[in-house]
């Protein structure tokens, strides 16, 4: 199998020496049954490569090869829309590498390239969990399942964020050698195979240097008294606008309504709680703002994909 991986301006190094790390892993295990080694790989560049890869294989694209499978690494994640203009020299390449039966798959913030070429288009598609509004709103032809840890469709596949890439690499082992090869491999990187989401490995971090001063007033107004506005007329009363056009405008910059915005604001407050302190989850209700606590527990679990109780054995060591 002809497996390539992008070197890809501004990729993220730990994300390409994933790949090498698990697909060498399985070739090794090929070796160790006396076979040749399952995938023939190489490094993809079209600018000077660093000397850190001149061990491998390096190759530039061309027409007249053809890849089983190509790979994308994850951008650095905050300069993701440089990084996309740096490298769309590869979308018309990676579409032709389709077309003539190459399946390709994007790491993390990876999918942003991959959704430029438009392949991407009415599939499933999932990156990293912090970049949800700008991909959503870069590309809103992709059906965006934020949550999910891995998506597959028509030989196009995307991953979430970090340790979520090596979830997808298992999907690659089992779609192209065997489900045994992949449950051998995840036991040598001690990687779960169940998880099936990512979404409480997120953190609400919305972006405020936008440029739109009235949002920024509604974003301001809504961290200083989330534990009190309940409704968006009241999150408005010193903001300059009708509720219409906050909503509008507000939509149109963070991707979400201020009502959301404000739900998604409470519950970054109580995961910090959970994380960090012995409250009760009683406690925890009320110090972000809610006063129900059946309401508060499935408005939990519908954002981070786990009760609040969860959630704290997860990951607070405070709690015994």
């Amino acid at each position: 199998m002809k497996l390539g991986i992008l070197l890809t301006q501004e990729h993220r190094l730990l994300s390409v020496a994933a790949m090498l790390d698990v697909f060498e892993t399985v070739n090794r295990f090929y070796l160790q049954d006396n076979l040749q080694p399952y995938f023939d790989i190489s490094l993809l560049h079209m600018e000077e490569v660093a000397q850190t890869y001149s061990e491998y294989n390096l190759r530039q694209p061309d027409s007249d090869t053809v890849y089983d499978i190509l790979l994308i690494p994850a951008f650095k994640q905050d300069i993701i829309p440089r990084a996309v203009t740096l490298n769309r020299h590869w979308i018309v390449w990676l579409r032709e590498q389709y077309e003539k039966g190459a399946s390709i798959a994007s790491f993390c913030t990876g999918a942003f390239l991959l959704a430029s070429t438009g392949l991407l288009d009415n599939k499933p598609a999932t990156t990293h969990i912090n970049a949800e509004y700008a991909f959503a709103n870069a590309f809103p032809a992709v059906d965006l399942k934020v949550d999910a840890v891995v998506t597959e469709e028509d030989r196009v596949y995307t991953s979430g964020g970090a340790t979520n890439s090596f979830h997808l690499m298992m999907r690659l082992i089992e779609n192209f050698c065997s489900r045994k090869m992949a449950v051998k491999t995840a036991k040598i990187f001690s990687i779960d195979l169940d998880r099936n989401q990512q979404t409480y490995f997120g953190t609400f971090t919305p972006a405020e240097d936008h440029g739109d001063d009235l949002v920024k007033q509604a974003q301001d107004v809504i961290k200083k008294n989330f534990r009190e506005a309940n409704t968006i007329e009241e999150i408005i009363t010193d903001v300059p606008a009708s509720r219409r056009n906050l909503v509008r405008r507000f939509k149109q910059v963070t991707g979400i309504t201020p009502i959301e915005y404000l739900q998604k604001t409470r519950i970054e407050a109580a995961k910090q709680m959970l994380e960090h302190s012995r409250q009760s989850v009683m406690e925890v209700m009320f110090e972000s703002g809610y006063n129900d606590l059946k309401s508060f527990r499935s408005l939990f679990k519908k954002n981070v994909g786990m009760t609040p109780t969860a959630y704290r054995e997860k990951f607070n060591n405070l709690v015994a």
